[in-house]
C-alpha cells in the first residue's frame, strides 16, 4: 500500500481533488488516515449486507472506488451465486478494482451512478459518495433507488455530516485535525487537501439526510454507526 504524499510538497495552486491514478495508488491509505471509522464502517457494511442478501440475490456498491465494500460484502457470504456490481465514475478506480478483485461474483461498471439503473436490488451501498454529487441530484437519486430496490431491500449510506451546533461543530473539527495529524498528515498537507475538497464535498447533516431518505419514499432510516462528523445509516424501503 502507497503512503498518501500527494499534499505533502507546498503547491503554487489548488485544484479540485479529482479520482485520478494518482489517488488512485495511494487511496487505501489515504481514506484509511482521514476517515475516522471508516476500518469498522466497512467490514460492518459487509457484514449488514451479506445478510440481507439470498442465493441469487444481487447488491449494488455504488461509487465503488477500489471496491472495498465489495469485497467487504463477498467476503461475509458463501452463496455461490450472489452479485455485487461496484460502480464508479472514475475510469481509474474500475481499473485497478478490476486488477484487484477477482471474485466472478463481482462485477464493475464505469457509469455515472445518479443514472445507472440498480435492477432488482436486494441491497444498496453508497459508502462516502452523496458528498460528492451536486446536492440537486442527491434526492432524485434516493427516489429512483426506492422505486427500483425490492422492497424487502436494504439501503446503507455512510456520509461526513456537519453540526447545527457551532461549538460541537468547532470541536469535532479540531479533533479531526489532531487524528489527521496523528496519522502523520502535516498541517501543509491538512491545509491543502481541504482546500481542494472546497468546492467538492458537501456535507449535510444528519436531519437532512433522513428527511431526504423519508422524502424519497423510504419507511425507516436509523443511524447505526457514529463517530464525530461520520455517520452512517441503514434505510429500509418498507417496514417489515
Amino acid at each position: 500500500m502507497s503512503k498518501d504524499d500527494i499534499f505533502a510538497t507546498k503547491q503554487n495552486q489548488i485544484v479540485d481533488f479529482v479520482f485520478d491514478e494518482q489517488v488512485v495508488a495511494v487511496f487505501p491509505d489515504m481514506i484509511r488516515r482521514s476517515v475516522p471509522g471508516y476500518e469498522t464502517v466497512i467490514p460492518m457494511t459487509g457484514l449488514m449486507a451479506a445478510r440481507n442478501l439470498n442465493d441469487g440475490d444481487r447488491a449494488y456498491d455504488l461509487g465503488c472506488s477500489l471496491g472495498a465494500t465489495t469485497l467487504a460484502i463477498l467476503q461475509q457470504t458463501s452463496l455461490p451465486n450472489v452479485t455485487v456490481v461496484g460502480v464508479d465514475n472514475a475510469p481509474a478506480m474500475i481499473e485497478q478494482a478490476q486488477v484487484q478483485l477477482t471474485d466472478p461474483r463481482a462485477r464493475f461498471e464505469c457509469a455515472d451512478l445518479t443514472e445507472f439503473a440498480v435492477t432488482d436490488a436486494k441491497v444498496v451501498v453508497l459508502n462516502f459518495v452523496m458528498q460528492f454529487l451536486a446536492p440537486a441530484t442527491r434526492l432524485p437519486l434516493l427516489k429512483r433507488l426506492r422505486s427500483q430496490m425490492r422492497s424487502d431491500g436494504l439501503l446503507i449510506v455512510s456520509e461526513k455530516t456537519h453540526q447545527s451546533d457551532p461549538d460541537l461543530q468547532e470541536f469535532y473539527d479540531s479533533t479531526h485535525l489532531a487524528w489527521k495529524r496523528a496519522n502523520g498528515y502535516s498541517a501543509t498537507e491538512v491545509s491543502q487537501k481541504r482546500q481542494s475538497l472546497e468546492n467538492v464535498m458537501r456535507v449535510d447533516s444528519e436531519q437532512i439526510h433522513n428527511q431526504r431518505f423519508a422524502e424519497a419514499g423510504f419507511a425507516q432510516s436509523q443511524v447505526w454507526f457514529r463517530c464525530m462528523n461520520w455517520a452512517s445509516f441503514v434505510v429500509k424501503p418498507e417496514l417489515p
